[in-house]
């Protein structure tokens, strides 16, 4: 059962994915990580692979940019395909001094500017936070590999150009931990459908100081995170 944007047979994906947001990204996980590989999805180049590490099922699926793009996947990855674990692996932009380039964000909530939340008529704002058994064993896996990591909230934005170029320091002084676009819509929609998300970051570039990293160093940065995404497989 295809849907508008994946289409895949039931079965063919595992019921845990790995969500980056570069299709090709994607692909280079696949290839290098996991073996008997099958790809299931080239929808609008939106690669999506299946294949074992370890003896273990699992997938690997572009999303695109944004919390649109994200919330579109994720939701038909759960509501049609029944993927029980989504763990999103992406890059952010550090908001705090202490955050340095190649640096790990587990986010433990994520905060927007976004009016995604505003579909569930609730009286309120509903709270976006990862599963927490993801987010501790994640935790696990970065303590045992020795790498430097930070929890907190990040912020999902639906702006990259700002107009107002110091926006993002009234984020900062909420402590949010960097700035991205999906941890979001993720967490909602696996909150709201019954499934379980987590976000892994890695800082390439800093609002605070301006240092980013090359096209290269973001491809490399990858690795650091991926090791930690493969711990919960």
């Amino acid at each position: 059962m295809a849907t508008p944007h994946i289409e895949a047979k039931i079965g063919e994906i595992a019921e845990t994915i790995l969500l980056p947001g570069d299709p090709l990204r994607a692909k280079a996980i696949a290839d290098h990580y996991l073996s008997d590989v099958v790809q299931f999805n080239h929808v609008r180049n939106m690669l999506g692979y299946t294949g074992l590490y370890k003896g273990k099922r699992v997938s690997v699926m572009g999303t695109g940019m944004g919390m649109p793009s994200m919330a579109i996947y994720s939701y038909e990855l759960i509501q049609v395909y029944g993927v029980k674990n989504l763990i999103r692996i992406g890059t952010a932009g550090a908001l705090q001094e202490n955050l340095k380039l190649h640096d790990i964000v587990v986010a433990q909530a994520a905060s927007t500017d976004s009016n995604f939340g505003k579909q569930y008529g609730l009286d309120g704002e509903i709270a976006a936070i990862p599963d927490f058994q993801l987010l501790l064993n994640a935790l696990k896996e970065a303590e045992a590999l020795g790498l430097k990591y930070h929890v907190g909230t990040v912020l999902s934005s639906d702006v990259f150009y700002h107009i107002d170029k110091d926006n993002w320091r009234k984020w900062q002084k909420t402590g949010a931990l960097c700035i991205e676009m999906e941890a979001y819509a993720l967490f909602l929609n696996a909150a709201y459908l019954g499934a379980a998300a987590l976000a892994i970051n890695t800082i390439s570039d800093s609002l605070v100081t301006g240092e980013q990293l090359s096209q290269e160093e973001r491809q490399n940065s990858y690795a650091d995170i991926m090791k930690v995404a493969m711990g919960l497989v």
